[in-house]
């Protein structure tokens, strides 16, 4: 376990060869990120496959491309540049070609939608123009700066409200396909309210899926609504990119570490993304910005980290898995245990997986405790004990393959799949020789194990502190609650 906080990699299925994904594992990626916008079927089924040769270990997360607004392709496919001043219309058709004259969007209401005065941003920003004039089916802006255009750009309006539908028609083919190949988490793209979570959520259940929705934060919409969002979401991304062009960027730090405290609160794991090592894909070494917004992250208690570009086309993409690792080890072993965000458990809470993971947690400086071993269906426990963000590694035994990789996004958590065993003994005897295995505990060290007495859908119902050579060396005379069949 080279550290405790996740990495997250965008993956090309230009390369995505078996050597190239097994470097980035050992190097310390956990979840592989496939973008929808760039990929086809082809290049889905092929990713996949050659990540499940790797490890079955190695979470695989799809983003859909959600309301998004983007511009249509330039005529000839070549990029337009505009100068300040420059006036040029802009209209919602997605059949014709952008030009210097008229640049054409993939949304037909998007003028009805727009007040004269408002700011329009291209491109991530590159590009800014403001509405002069305002018309049923058209707007006139004028550009505020000099920038090149080209093809598929985004179109943000900071502050406006656009009434596009949750999903679009490319997005559901793509979640049916990852409901029939088996994919652990869906990314939605520029969630706005709980409603475009149940959408997703809707298409699942009827489909029997387990897949997990992870939310992406983009827009103010979805930071004013993220307390319900989190009420149906398995765990949120802080999409740094867009969510820096729709709210201004002074704000994003602030609102990062609001909302990874919102998501330790509601014990679900986060993601912070966007150009941590944006440096890395031309260079091998990254700024020292780079390495402080990096730690920053960690220190703010994110369970997981995000490359994009890096990984995806990137000149040193291993360098950059292996920075990012080593950059997360060090700040792990630096952070401030008064920073750490409390997770109260309130009076009238009778969740006792909840009160027992806290427990377990607190004998790691209490007692010196070395590491946590759970086992788990589902994996719940594992995330409860995640979100206390105890200094031992917890090591979860799971008893589906989907839970291991579902574990991938959760802080300090070594996930394994193991098979159903007579003896409930044997997990735990497993599970302590490969910590040993590993360096990670000796036969001297304590360990605490949580577990349930009606076996591993039961719930968790205890928790055993004791010391590893005496459960190694105990044989007959260490005992566990009997499991169920």
């Amino acid at each position: 376990m080279l550290k405790q906080t996740k990495i997250v990699a965008t993956i090309s299925d230009k390369r995505c060869e078996v050597d190239f994904l097994s470097d980035l594992f050992e190097a310390g990626m956990n979840v592989i990120r496939m973008n929808s916008a760039h990929l086809n079927k082809e290049g889905f089924d092929k990713i996949i496959k050659n990540t499940r040769a790797v490890s079955n270990r190695i979470g695989i997360l799809m983003d859909t491309k959600g309301p998004e607004i983007r511009t249509t392709v330039t005529d000839k496919d070549e990029p337009i540049s505009f100068k300040t001043g420059d006036k040029v219309w802009l209209k919602g058709d997605i059949k014709n070609n952008t030009s210097a004259d008229c640049i054409y969007v993939n949304y037909i209401d998007f003028a009805n939608e727009i007040k004269l005065g408002s700011m329009i941003l291209m491109d991530d920003g590159e590009l800014e123009l403001k509405v002069i004039e305002k018309h049923p089916d058209s707007l006139l802006l004028e550009a505020l700066n000099d920038a090149v255009l080209g093809s598929r750009k985004s179109v943000n309006v900071p502050g406006v409200r656009i009434t596009l539908p949750s999903l679009t028609e490319k997005d559901r083919a793509n979640i049916l396909y990852a409901i029939e190949n088996q994919i652990d988490f869906i990314a939605h793209s520029f969630v706005r309210s709980k409603q475009d979570v149940l959408d997703i959520q809707q298409i699942l259940n009827e489909r029997h899926s387990p897949i997990k929705i992870i939310a992406k934060i983009e827009n103010q919409e979805g930071i004013d609504n993220i307390d319900d969002i989190l009420e149906v979401a398995y765990g949120i991304m802080v999409a740094r990119g867009d969510l820096g062009i729709e709210v201004p960027q002074e704000k994003i730090p602030g609102l990062q570490r609001t909302l990874i405290r919102k998501c330790i609160a509601a014990k679900k794991p986060v993601i912070v993304a966007t150009q941590m090592l944006h440096t890395m894909i031309d260079n091998p070494r990254p700024t020292r910005a780079e390495v402080t917004d990096v730690a920053n992250a960690i220190y703010y208690r994110t369970d997981a980290i995000m490359l994009s570009g890096e990984t995806a086309y990137g000149k040193f993409p291993v360098e950059s898995v292996r920075t990012m690792a080593s950059i997360a080890r060090e700040a792990e072993l630096t952070k401030l245990q008064e920073n750490d965000i409390r997770v109260p458990i309130p009076d009238d809470d009778m969740d006792v997986t909840s009160f027992l993971a806290k427990q377990a947690v607190k004998t790691s400086s209490r007692l010196q405790v070395k590491a946590i071993v759970t086992d788990c269906y589902y994996g719940r426990t594992a995330r409860y004990l995640a979100a206390f963000r105890g200094k031992a590694p917890v090591f979860a035994i799971c008893y589906r393959e989907q839970t291991t990789r579902e574990l991938a996004l959760s802080y300090g958590i070594w996930a394994e799949y193991q098979e159903k065993k007579e003896d409930p003994k044997k997990y735990l005897l497993i599970a302590l020789n490969k910590l040993i295995e590993r360096q990670i505990i000796n036969r001297n060290d304590m360990i605490a194990y949580l577990s349930g007495s009606f076996g591993a859908d039961g719930g968790t119902s205890f928790l055993e502190i004791n010391n590893t050579g005496k459960i190694l060396d105990g044989g007959k005379n260490f005992h566990t609650p009997y499991f169920k069949d």
